[in-house]
Formats: C-alpha cells, sequence, structure tokens
C-alpha cells in the first residue's frame, strides 16, 4: 500500500510539524506501508498550464506522479486568509478530474483561530468530492494554541491524528479488498 503525506504550502512550520508527527506514527505503527512524504516547501511545482499530468518535468513530474500512483493521500494544509494555499490548489489544478478516484484521502488543517474552521468544509471537501476521492469523514482542524515550541501540546489533537492515521490505512486496505473481490467476480 503506497500513502503519500502531502504538505500543502511552502511556507509556515505548523503543517510540516503535524506531517512529521503523522509520519511517524505511520511508519511506527503500519510498517508495510510505502510512505512516501511531499512537502511543497521543497519542490518547485510549475504552475499548471492545462497540459497533461504526464507532459511536465522535474519536481512537476515528480509531485504529480507520486500522487497518481498512491492508494492513499493524507493532506496537511495550513488556512491563509480564509483559504487554503494557492500551492496545494495549484497542484490539484495540475491533476486530472479523476485523479484521486478509487483513493482514499485524509486530511488535517491548521490555522491561527477557530474563524477558519469551515474552510475545509467550503473549498477543500468540494474539490476532493469533484477529484472523486473517498474521503475519511473526519478530519482534524489544529489551532494555534495548540502547538508550543514546534510541538503539538494538545491530547485530544494527537489522539484524532491518530484515529486518521489508524483511519486512512483501514479504508484503503477496506477499499483495495472490495475492489479486488468485485473484479474475481467478473474474471471468466
Amino acid at each position: 500500500m503506497k500513502i503519500v503525506g502531502l504538505s500543502g504550502s511552502n511556507v509556515g512550520s505548523k503543517t510540516r510539524t503535524t506531517m512529521k508527527y503523522v509520519s511517524e506514527k505511520l511508519t511506527s505503527q503500519y510498517p508495510h506501508v510505502e510512505w512516501t512524504f511531499i512537502d511543497l516547501a521543497d519542490y518547485s511545482v510549475q504552475f499548471s498550464d492545462g497540459r497533461n499530468y504526464l507532459d511536465y518535468e522535474g519536481d512537476t513530474a515528480y509531485v504529480t506522479r507520486t500522487i497518481m500512483e498512491a492508494d492513499a493521500i493524507i493532506i496537511g494544509t495550513p488556512i491563509f486568509q480564509a483559504s487554503i494555499p494557492a500551492t496545494l490548489k495549484n497542484v490539484f489544478d495540475l491533476l486530472p478530474i479523476n485523479a484521486l478516484q478509487d483513493k482514499i484521502v485524509s486530511f488535517f488543517v491548521t490555522a491561527g483561530t477557530s474563524k477558519h474552521f469551515l474552510i475545509p468544509e467550503t473549498q477543500l471537501k468540494p474539490i476532493l468530492s469533484y477529484m472523486k476521492a473517498q474521503t475519511v469523514s473526519t478530519y482534524v482542524f489544529i489551532q494555534e494554541k495548540d502547538f508550543m515550541n514546534k510541538e503539538i501540546i494538545n491530547d485530544d489533537i494527537i489522539f484524532r491524528l491518530d484515529a486518521l492515521v489508524e483511519d486512512t490505512v483501514m479504508l484503503t486496505d477496506t477499499y483495495k479488498r472490495i475492489r479486488e473481490e468485485k473484479e474475481s467476480m467478473y474474471d471468466f
């Protein structure tokens, strides 16, 4: 099983801190998972210009192809100015419309205050639905006050992140098994 962690911003530390925790949890609890972490701060991704994702080269090709080859994606994104970052939206724009079909997608959001708690519902979920992702029903919303010295200090957030990782792996396994059973029914 291939799971990609996608940190959807090229600035800031809270999303990266949270993704580091998710990465450590996933790799220690589920050693059979092939985990790839993409921090958009580490890549020079071109702006989408309408080409097929296979026509891009360099970092853009690596990011898009890695996502396309994944069985599941865990997205971490900050909220800036009441919106998801352009860097994350650009990644979605680079991918084909059905890019997330048959993929489990879960996510967490970091924000300065609770004022932004509906942004994932109004911006991220519609994009994921449009791209045909099977989303984990609950996401984790993390505020500024949940961090101290680049560490998560809220036990409830830790508990919810642990559940997010577990749900992502379990749903990916379950959907894969269902698809295999369905396909075997039609093998003649």
